[in-house]
């Protein structure tokens, strides 16, 4: 089973130590957010060149904040240096209204055809291909980008609803899910994403299911902790959606949560319906949060193993 890590730190010195433990551990990949360290490549960097064979990956960078252009040139770079065909993926999502308005203040009426045409530039960029492109959102003559040992750097996409799928299958590599429930894999995203990549000539696509995690025997317990630490998601109209596809109303809904035998059912079902990768995201539980965070690493660190 292919299972990844969320990355964490607040120090470059901790997202090294991080990623060399996964990798001793056995895990395939660590996922970083883009607001890690403000912005996670350079840390990306030192954690590739610390390790030999994890794979590394944003998840996701925001589009909004960035030329696709210099989104390609930048990961181009970082995979460069990181060094080993595969070690690095560029994970792009287009974020959300209260972050690309609120924050950033620029306009965010069209994110899907702002994405969709962000990835038409960037994935042939990333293949080291000449890009001419006249859109509504961008116009584009660029490249070709160097790439270390002409080795495109695959692309994945954060995508959630039909359209956003439908761009990853087309265009990319796979997606990048979050609080995607098993059944939300198997009815809503596989179909679409699968269909997408058959109907553009493409492999299989890249399904990567991403969950917080907690092995807790008071499962309701871990339930009301994830309620609070990811509260910010249930307001979102993205997630809304896809949690709904779920069959669930909020965050506290979709986690993995449990004993050991339960949790790793839960991973494993996640597999069955279609996720072709897991990242999974421990959290703490009860007063004393580190015993729930060891038993869930030991448990992980098992299942890597087989």
């Amino acid at each position: 089973m292919r299972i990844g890590l969320s990355a964490a730190g607040t120090s470059v010195e901790q997202i090294v130590l991080q990623a060399k433990r996964a990798e001793a551990d056995g895990f395939t990949s660590l996922w970083y957010a883009s607001p890690l360290l403000g912005d996670p490549l350079a840390a990306m960097v030192a954690a590739g060149r610390a390790t030999s064979v994890i794979e590394l990956s944003t998840a996701a960078l925001q589009t909004y904040a960035c030329h696709p252009v210099l989104q390609a040139a930048r990961a181009a770079a970082t995979a460069a240096a990181i060094g080993g065909t595969g070690r690095f993926s560029l994970g792009l999502g287009p974020s959300h209204p209260e972050i690309v308005q609120g924050q950033l203040g620029l306009p965010y009426s069209t994110p899907g055809r702002h994405t969709e045409e962000y990835v038409r530039i960037v994935v042939p960029l990333l293949r080291g291909e000449r890009v001419r492109f006249d859109g509504q959102e961008f116009r584009v003559d660029a490249g070709p980008l160097p790439l270390a040992g002409d080795a495109a750097v695959p692309v994945l996409v954060a995508a959630l609803g039909p359209r956003l799928l439908r761009v990853a299958g087309m265009f990319a590599a796979g997606t990048l899910l979050w609080l995607a429930n098993a059944a939300a894999i198997e009815r809503h995203v596989a179909p679409r994403i699968r269909q997408a990549a058959a109907s553009a000539g493409l492999p299989e696509p890249r399904i990567v299911a991403g969950l917080p995690v907690a092995v807790h025997d008071d499962v309701a317990e871990a339930r009301a902790a994830a309620a609070q630490l990811y509260a910010r998601y249930a307001s979102r109209p993205a997630y809304q959606g896809i949690l709904g596809q779920g069959g669930a109303a909020g965050p506290a809904d979709v986690i993995i949560a449990g004993d050991e035998r339960r949790v790793a059912a839960h991973v494993r079902a996640l597999f069955e319906a279609g996720a072709t990768d897991v990242r999974l995201e421990p959290f703490g539980v009860g007063p004393d949060s580190a015993a729930s965070l060891a038993r869930t690493g030991a448990l992980l660190r098992e299942l890597v193993r087989g």
